[in-house]
């Protein structure tokens, strides 16, 4: 694998190098003096030497160009960054899970590659694997080992359960990301073990914390705040300071992508934050989800309509921006609210809430009626 990767993004031109978190941005002149560079298998500029080395710290100057360099090409699609959920199925039972039902079902090897390469051409740099929980998905570690040999720069949402195990650290060490989120359920082995309905849950995710701080791997906690573990707040905060990882604190939950309200029950109403106004986002545009059958959606809330890609391929996504714009019209329960310049949700998520039957407090500036 090349030790950096130039690329166009958005509107501009980078260079970055997979695992790390810094980059580099590049004009156009620079982008293709490296692409001719690559194309010819020259001698690399000596600017991007001097660069590697100042921003990194390592020497490129005797590489040859293709061992040194990957040039990903522009993409006439203008994706940015992507989400494949490579499989719903789950270790872990916890009572706040978004997705509901979690069948253990998705791609064959075949296809996962397929749509891998799909995301590549759609021009996606930044890719997050997720789930369920990706590491016990049996096409993982080759799935990951494809996206970083096809330039993207991969990061990944995971429980942490299956971090020690040999075969993941191996492809993590050998293939490092850019990041890897952990959620964390408690401080404890009984209010980890029970908020996860999984024996041995927490000793098996500890593990997996010591290992990722041996192998020094990117590393960040999301400290997942329920009414079950609510008590363990200010530990799990300590936990995450004793391994010496940076954590963020989730407090609110939200429904299934199905419309049903059974994660609300777990709210710790104390804990229930109010949501910035809500001005917009990318998805659809220059990002969007794939989901284990690698069908594309705007993003990981507004799942309907979408795109079968296996099928359509990457030209699919042309119609994806029009289906974005269509799904933020205030719509149903929220048509015609004068509040809706400053509203805390976007209109997907709103909708689940609403059919969920969910206090409108959770999501809404309108008070309870």
């Amino acid at each position: 694998m090349p030790e950096l990767i130039a690329s166009p993004f958005l509107n501009d031109y980078l260079l970055v190098r997979p695992g790390e978190s810094a980059g580099i941005k590049i004009p156009l002149t620079r982008y293709l003096e490296v692409k001719q560079a690559a194309d010819y298998d020259a001698e690399l500029p000596a600017w991007l030497v001097d660069a590697a080395r100042r921003a990194w710290g390592i020497d490129v100057a005797d590489r040859c160009t293709s061992e040194a360099i990957l040039v990903r090409v522009p993409s006439p699609y203008g994706y940015a960054r992507a989400s494949y959920e490579i499989n719903k199925g789950c270790d872990y039972d916890c009572p706040h899970c978004y997705l509901g039902q979690k069948k253990f079902e998705g791609l064959t090897w075949e296809h996962k590659a397929r749509l891998l390469e799909i995301m590549r051409d759609a021009g996606v740099l930044w890719l997050q694997i997720t789930g369920g929980e990706p590491l016990i998905d049996r096409h993982f570690p080759a799935a990951y080992a494809h996206a970083h040999e096809l330039g993207m720069m991969v990061a990944i949402s995971s429980n942490g359960s299956q971090l020690a195990k040999p075969m993941i650290l191996d492809v993590l060490t050998k293939h490092r990301p850019y990041r890897i989120t952990l959620s964390v359920y408690g401080a404890t082995a009984d209010t980890y073990d029970g908020f996860t309905r999984n024996r041995g849950a927490f000793d098996r995710f500890t593990r997996g914390l010591a290992a990722a701080r041996e192998a020094k791997l990117p590393v960040r906690l999301n400290l997942i705040v329920a009414e079950a573990n609510a008590h363990e707040i200010d530990d799990m905060k300590a936990l995450a300071d004793r391994y010496g990882f940076p954590h963020q604190t989730y407090t609110n939950m939200s429904p299934t992508i199905d419309g049903s309200g059974e994660p609300l029950p777990t709210q710790a109403e104390d804990f229930l934050r109010q949501r910035k106004p809500f001005s917009g986002c990318n998805a659809g545009h220059t990002f969007f989800h794939a989901d284990p059958f690698g069908v594309a959606s705007i993003c990981k809330v507004g799942r309907d309509p979408n795109i079968r890609l296996i099928e359509e391929g990457v030209e699919g996504l042309t119609r994806l921006g029009e289906i974005a714009d269509s799904l933020m019209l205030r719509t149903g329960g929220c048509s015609g609210c004068t509040l809706s310049g400053t509203c805390w949700t976007c209109r997907p998520l709103a909708k689940l809430y609403q059919e969920a039957k969910a206090p409108r407090n959770a999501y809404c500036q309108h008070t309870e009626r």
